[in-house]
Formats: structure tokens, sequence, C-alpha cells
């Protein structure tokens, strides 16, 4: 799940960046503190539930065709529908490595490795069926399980997808799908474990309530070891106190680190920095960028899992920040280069995108219209002159927008969700429990687990990225051979042509 919540934890006034779990099943055996008479399991809301159903396919959405054909107009006519085969086939695999394992993985107990990854009790959806909830982040709210398995599903479809962007037109398609399977395996389950995974609100009060009930010095010590354990039942980022309410680590600097090795690896293509390595149809990436902007309202408001007040935040927060973002790249580019372009504007506008996701239930609107306009400049400057100078071929952008771009936005949530700026604070589940209060601030800590986090991603991506990518080059090869690449991946890979005519 994502973060709107973070849970202070006595870390300095660090918050904890969510997750989900089921309130019974998502903790490891704590010691007993105090009886009480059973209270009836709560019920999920028929709008929270529709809501979160919509956002899921609000996400695919954004997956195909959005981000299929934002890419695909980019390349070049020949590998057009390479592009759309590549991105189409991860969503289609990882669906189905996400419910045989990948769902298991990220969101329940992993014993000894819990910190970065979690266990195989789920396998297969065990013990999942339609009666099961898993909790939000209000005390006494549920959704179902299989919604919220939807919903994390099309997070996992989507991430290994942006990667494909960084060395499009010149990888194998039998090493991309071997690639991928390896990535979302062994990088993103875990990292979505690390980020979001805990026990739950309605878990974490009912430790704290039976603490704060305690009255004697041996009670209180079995009720603190208990609440010690709620809170050691956590992912390691989660723990550290970064927040991410819908996937700047886990997703775009995960995806963008990822990307950047695998276009360094592959080296150049064949004709980079010499010939015209034009888009085809700045049309179909029209499309594609303005279907990604609809479905990123699932990504950002759907990880929310309410229709309350904090989803109306993430929805204003993803509208402005889009917003000013491209006004942001287009006035600079303007300005650098003499003329706007339509490219530019698509481009700053999947900037801002990117850098609000981190920050959208957490920041004000005020906030992330700064936040857009940062980050529509700050890319533009990274996939033109440090892209230039650098001289790597990071075909569509990948990890200039993406990396940078998450970057960004992470380490920014640490500063705009502070309410002195606008931002909705530090929630706290502990200090009242069975309410939702607003903790301590302290922008110091708060940058610092930010930047740990972020820290982490990039090494975590990025060295295991290099040796998948070895991997997978020592056994079949990544990349197609000369003739293959000057004929086009649509023929050499496919035998079919995007285009007849």
């Amino acid at each position: 799940m994502k973060l709107r919540n973070a849970l202070a934890l006595g870390m300095g006034g660090a918050a904890l960046a969510l997750l989900f779990v089921e309130p019974s099943l998502a903790q490891s055996p704590t010691p007993e503190v105090v009886s009480a008479p059973a209270a009836a399991a709560p019920v999920p809301n028929k709008g929270d539930t529709a809501w979160v159903m919509i956002s899921a396919v609000l996400v695919l959405l954004m997956t195909v065709p959005g981000l299929a054909l934002f890419y695909g107009g980019l390349v070049r006519t020949k590998n057009m529908l390479s592009i759309l085969t590549q991105v189409f086939a991860i969503a289609a695999v990882v669906s189905l490595l996400w419910v045989a394992f990948g769902y298991s993985m990220a969101f329940t107990n992993g014993g000894g490795l819990n910190d970065f990854v979690g266990g195989f009790s789920k396998v297969f959806l065990k013990g999942v069926d339609p009666s099961t909830t898993v909790a939000t982040f209000s005390n006494g709210v549920v959704i179902p399980e299989y919604v919220y398995i939807c919903f994390q599903m099309t997070f996992a479809m989507i991430t290994p997808g942006l990667i494909v962007g960084a060395f499009a037109e010149r990888m194998k398609f039998s090493a991309l799908l071997v690639f991928s399977i390896l990535w979302v395996t062994l990088i993103y389950f875990p990292m979505a474990h690390m980020v979001w995974y805990w026990g739950g609100p309605d878990v974490v009060g009912d430790a704290a309530k039976a603490l704060a009930a305690a009255t004697d010095d041996a009670s209180k010590a079995t009720a603190q070891a208990a609440l010690d354990a709620v809170n050691a039942d956590a992912g390691m980022l989660f723990k550290w106190g970064a927040l991410d309410f819908a996937g700047g680590t886990v997703v775009h600097i995960n995806a963008g680190i990822a990307g950047f090795v695998g276009c360094l690896m592959l080296g150049k293509r064949i004709g980079y920095g010499r010939d015209l390595l034009a888009p085809h149809s700045l049309t179909m990436t029209t499309i594609g960028a303005s279907l990604l902007w609809v479905g990123w309202f699932g990504f950002n408001v759907g990880s929310n899992l309410e229709a309350n007040g904090s989803a109306g935040l993430a929805m204003i927060n993803t509208f402005v920040a889009t917003a000013a973002a491209a006004v942001s790249w287009l006035f600079v580019e303007w300005m650098l280069k003499g003329k706007p372009s339509l490219l530019g504007m698509l481009s700053g506008a999947i900037a801002g995108l990117v850098a609000v996701t981190p920050a959208a239930g957490f920041a004000g609107p005020m906030g992330s219209i700064v936040l857009g306009f940062v980050a529509g400049g700050a890319c533009f400057i990274m996939c033109s002159t440090v892209k230039n100078a650098l001289g790597y071929d990071d075909s569509l952008d990948v990890f200039g927008v993406h990396c940078i771009g998450g970057i960004l936005g992470a380490l920014a949530t640490g500063i705009l969700v502070s309410p002195d700026l606008g931002g909705v604070g530090i929630p706290d589940y502990t200090s009242k429990p069975g309410e939702l209060v607003v903790g301590a601030y302290d922008m110091a800590a708060q940058l610092l687990a930010q930047g740990k986090a972020v820290g982490f991603t990039i090494l975590w991506s990025a060295i295991g990225s290099a040796i998948l990518y070895k991997l997978v080059d020592l056994t079949i090869g990544l990349r197609v051979t000369q003739d293959e690449e000057r004929e086009g991946l649509d023929i050499a890979d496919h035998g079919e042509r995007a285009y007849n005519y």
C-alpha cells in the first residue's frame, strides 16, 4: 500500500512510511497482554472498495495503453511494435508472478529476513478469499484483500515496463523477458516490502491501548514488549521513517536507476550522436502521455486506499504538480533553445507526476506546485545538458525523468510534509490509540530518513540490476545483432510491423 500515514516509533520524530497488512495476520507472535471481549470485525466500506477497484483499473490504463503508446511514439517506426509488445508482455507476465508469489514476498512477514523481504505464507494466494480484508490508514477501516492485491499488482506490472525506455531499440525480446522476471522477483518485490510493509493502524493502536491500560510494572513491561514487537514487524525503510506515498522509491528511483545501468551495459544505439533518431509519432506519444496523467490519479489517489479528504489532497496535488512541471519544462526549453516543444511539455508533465508521487498525500497544493516547477526545470537540464555532456544513450530519458524526478520528489517529501509549509504532518497512531493525530515533526530527522531511503534504493537497484544484466548477457545475450538493429526489432524479434502501408 502506499503511504498516507507514517507511524512515529520513537525514532527522533522520523515517521514510518507505510504499508498494508491484515490486522489479524500481519504480525509476528507477540506477548499476550490483556484479555478483552472480541470486537466485531470491521466491514469494508463500499465507497472505499469501489474507489480502489477503479484505481487499479486506472493504473492498468497507465501501462496499457498509456506507457506503451508514450514509449512507442518516441522510437522509430521500425521499432514501434516491439515497444508495444515489450510493455504488454511484461505486464502480463508480472501479473502472474504477483499472484503466484510476489504478493506474499511483498506483504507478509519474512521471518529472519523480514527487514528485506516477506515470506511465502500467501503463495498462490493461500488463505485469501472474498471475506479476508487488509488495513487502510484509518483505525477500523479495511478493504477486501482481493481488491488490494489487484491494486498492488498494477504497480508491479508497470515498474519493470518503465525500464524498457532506457535501452529501447536494441535489447533482445527474450533477454528482456528473462531480465524482467528476475528483476521484479529479486529487486521490486523486496523493495515494496522494505518500504510499505507494516502491521496497520489497528494492530499498532491495540498494542498502544494495552500499554496505556497497564497498571503495574509487570503488565506494563509485557505491554511494552508487545508494542515493540508490533513496531518491529515492518520493512527496513519503513522502520527508518521514510515516507513514500505512492512509489517514489519503490517505482521511479528503482526503475530509473535500473534503466540507467541497462543503457550503459548495452551500449549506445547504432548511429547515436550521428544519425537522426527522432520520434516517429509525437501524436502517439501525446495520447500516451495524456493517458498516463489520467491513470496517475489511480496511482496516487488510489494509494490512499480510502475515498476521503486525504484522497482529495492527493488528487489536487496530482493535478497541480503535473501542470507546474509541464509549464516549467516548456518555458525553460523555450528560453534556452528558442522554441517551446510539444515533447518537452509532455516530458515535463511526466516529470511532475513522478516527483509528486511520493509527496501526493503529504504535501499541500502550493508545495506541490513548487515541487512541479523545480522538477520540470531540473529534469530538462538532466535530459539535455547533462545527458549530452556525459554521452550516455538513455533512449527515452528514463533516468533523467524517473530517477531524477523520483529523487527530487522523495527528498522534497521530507520538507513539504511540514505543517508549517502546508503539509499534513506526520501521523501518529500511538499517543492517542484508536485516533489519528499529527505527531512531532523534525525536518532534519525526516530529511535524513528520506536521504537514507534514496541512497539505499539507488544502491539496491543499481548493484542488483547490474548483476542480473550480466547474468542474462552471459547466458542468452542482451543485445540484438547489428543487422537486426538496423532492420528494426519489429521484424527481427516479432516478424511483423506496426504499420503496413
